[in-house]
């Protein structure tokens, strides 16, 4: 009987995390349609993360590392950058439609692969690496050329999210390594940092003098049902991502893993032409697959080059034993678990 659970468990952390990682995206674009409040959004995304992170601590379920001014000082840059990193993409998502924000999140390991070299004189990629590099820029480009929905301002925000969240794999790396916080505490504390950063943010943008005329104007009311229900379905699939990326990461081999990714991609893609008429042309659509053709070439060259294919955890009821100090930290935990908010695609 052991292994039949032991399949239902696992397979039910993989399908938990492909309906989060697919449809988080979506979520967040609906989230910010209904409650136009990039910076309240992501403070309530913050706080319920780390509530969150927190209360499963208590009740021993994960392990994290304890909050200490000391490690938080030093973890503050990379805080922020996480900060600008989500603020970016909200705020993406609120000019942009999903598509346009997926091409961009696609590009990202482009403009990593040249960090690294630049800054962290890493050697020079394969030939494959090297190529579908080019297949991602290639779809990225002809998206943008024939994007009917092209604003300045969208691009804009398109750019900005673009630069940050490579500033931030480049960084995290970096910072993550020298503090030797395990995975759980990474989680804890960007979202903590992130939280106490909100109010500052709020101020520069003028966003809370919106929501105070917005409380005004509602009687007290800032929530309407549908808003209320969107807003909360973003900030617990935020903290689920998290759970169940982390969990999966464990319970299956690296490749199972990326494959799971792989598809959730094209979850993402279907699920937002079938739901709104909010998504690119077919052309357009087209050049996304080619986007996301790269990304899964890009994923398997490096795969093959710096990972072993060993099966991880086989036993689903290990997933959240205290064994987090050994975490495996890259680019994929950085958007499906750590961050958990960036998108899960």
């Amino acid at each position: 009987m052991a292994v039949p659970k032991q399949h239902y468990a696992t397979s039910s952390l993989v399908i938990g995390y492909a309906l989060c990682s697919s449809l988080l995206a979506v979520i967040n674009k609906f989230a910010i349609t209904k409650f136009n409040y990039p910076g309240l959004l992501t403070a309530l995304q913050y706080l319920t993360s780390a509530l969150g992170v927190w209360i499963l601590g208590k009740l021993g379920f994960l392990n994290h590392d304890p909050f200490v001014w000391e490690t938080a000082k030093k973890f503050l840059p990379a805080a922020f950058v996480f900060y600008l990193a989500i603020f970016t993409n909200t705020n993406l998502l609120r000019h942009a439609n999903v598509d346009t924000f997926i091409v961009f999140r696609s590009l990202t390991p482009l403009l990593v692969a040249i960090a690294d070299i630049v800054f962290r004189k890493q050697p020079i990629p394969s030939k494959l690496t090297f190529g579908s590099l080019l297949i991602i820029l290639g779809g990225a480009v002809g998206y943008v050329a024939t994007d009917s929905g092209f604003t300045l301002t969208a691009y804009s925000w398109a750019f900005a999210y673009l630069i940050t969240i490579t500033t931030e794999m480049v960084y995290i790396k970096h910072m993550v390594t020298n503090l030797g916080l395990n995975t759980w505490g990474f989680v804890y504390y960007n979202n903590l940092l992130s939280l106490m950063m909100a109010p500052l943010f709020w101020v520069i943008t003028g966003e809370y003098s919106d929501v105070f005329l917005a409380i005004g104007s509602n009687r007290g009311s800032l929530f309407e049902i549908v808003a209320f229900t969107a807003v909360s379905s973003s900030c617990v699939f935020g903290l689920l991502i998290s759970f169940f990326g982390f969990a999966c990461r464990k319970a299956i081999s690296a490749t199972a893993f990326t494959v799971t990714g792989v598809v959730n991609k094209f979850l993402t893609v279907a699920i937002n032409v079938l739901i709104w008429d909010k998504h690119a042309s077919p052309f357009g659509l087209f050049c996304l697959l080619v986007t996301i053709a790269g990304g899964i070439l890009y994923q398997q060259s490096v795969t093959g080059v710096s990972s072993v294919p060993s099966q991880r955890d086989p036993a689903a009821s290990k997933l959240m034993d205290k064994t987090d100090d050994v975490d495996e930290y890259s680019e994929e935990d950085q958007e499906k678990g750590i961050s958990g908010k960036i998108s899960g695609v």
